[in-house]
């Protein structure tokens, strides 16, 4: 599933971090940060949630479903899901 992502905005928004110091906050890679900010890489968990603490920005303001296809089967999967779980 891909993620779009306002990283490198955020990033330069927060004190014009860079993508060294970002990592370093976060406990990865340089390389890690360009991967994610470019769309090449999703981030796990772990990063996602480090770089929302880093960042004082809730996760779903960094990352969201792109639009299409994908979202809209994810949405209709939650959708079945929730109506199960009412029952």
């Amino acid at each position: 599933m891909n993620l779009s992502n306002n990283l490198k905005k955020l990033r330069q928004d927060h004190g014009d971090l860079s993508q060294q110091q970002l990592a370093e906050m976060v406990g990865c890679s340089r390389q890690t940060i360009i991967s994610i900010e470019s769309g090449r890489k999703n981030p796990s968990v772990e990063i996602a949630l480090k770089l929302s603490l880093a960042l004082t920005t809730p996760v779903n303001e960094l990352f969201a479903l792109e639009e299409g296809r994908e979202k809209d089967n994810f949405c209709k999967r939650i959708s079945e899901l929730f109506k199960c779980s009412k029952k």
